[in-house]
């Protein structure tokens, strides 16, 4: 066994990984520290969210928290204890980014739904990652806390991409030049989350909002957002010449016979993913 072989087997189990009626559920795994990230729950996080894109067998994501937080942002523990941690003690700074392997753009690449189930606090990198996921939904005890001018810093892993565009130019200035914290249903007020659910119920509502989604077509769900996500950048015409690429290898799967075989037969579909 190798040195990064041994290095990782001998790593705490950081983020948990459970696949049960093709939805896959990734949960940050750190309650002692309140879910704040490290170098290796990075690693993790990253190996779990491309194992649940790879995995034919899954069709929607739901990311959480165990304890009570979401994820409360970078574990700044071990740099200010003087012993490296994300950043490094040496000083060497990084002058580029493997985007392969980052979980912000491996979160925002993938193919399958990804539901946040905010159990608690989602702040700095916790609140940019919850921002990444499709939908959110939130714990009445969830925040999302744009902390990141108060530390001096600003929002490290797509909080100043997600914001502008989901809640507009103003309200997303304003949340991140005060570093506001938004309650949950603050969250839902400013459209940030969809609902708000007592906290004990929350897991059981994302496990159906995904059954719901699992239930249906997954190459045609997938494809959906891949055109979703690609409207976000391009002009209409050229939006709708790719929808129409899209739209023929779809027209060719077993899942549409099914789809409109299963309407007109007034019955429940049985889709298959191919």
């Amino acid at each position: 066994m190798s040195k990064a072989q041994e290095a990782s087997a001998a790593a705490p189990v950081e983020v948990l990984y459970e696949v049960s009626e093709h939805i896959a559920t990734i949960t940050f795994n750190a309650p002692e520290r309140m879910n704040t990230i490290s170098g290796p729950m990075l690693d993790q996080l990253t190996k779990r969210l491309l194992d649940a894109n790879q995995d034919k067998d899954v069709r929607c994501v739901i990311l959480t928290g165990k304890g009570r937080a979401f994820c409360a942002g970078l574990d700044l523990r071990p740099q200010s204890g003087g012993v490296a941690g994300l950043a490094g003690s040496s000083g060497a700074v990084s002058t580029s980014l493997d985007l392969r392997n980052t979980p912000p753009t491996v979160l925002f690449e993938m193919e399958k739904p990804v539901i946040a189930a905010i159990n608690g606090g989602a702040a700095g990198y916790g609140m940019d990652t919850a921002l990444g996921c499709d939908i959110r939904l939130m714990g009445k005890s969830g925040k999302l806390a744009a902390a990141f001018c108060k530390r001096g810093l600003v929002p490290e892993s797509g909080g100043t991409w997600f914001l502008p565009r989901l809640i507009g130019w103003s309200k997303a200035a304003e949340l991140v030049f005060t570093g506001r914290t938004l309650n949950a249903e603050e969250c839902v007020e400013w459209g940030l989350a969809t609902e708000v659910v007592a906290d004990d119920e929350l897991q059981a509502r994302a496990r159906a909002l995904a059954r719901e989604i699992a239930a249906n077509a997954p190459l045609a769900v997938q494809a959906a957002k891949r055109m979703m996500r690609m409207g976000l950048n391009e002009p209409f015409p050229e939006h709708v010449h790719h929808v129409y690429l899209q739209l023929l290898p779809l027209m060719r799967t077993e899942d549409v016979k099914e789809g409109m075989l299963s309407f007109m037969e007034k019955r429940t579909p049985n889709f298959k993913g191919r």
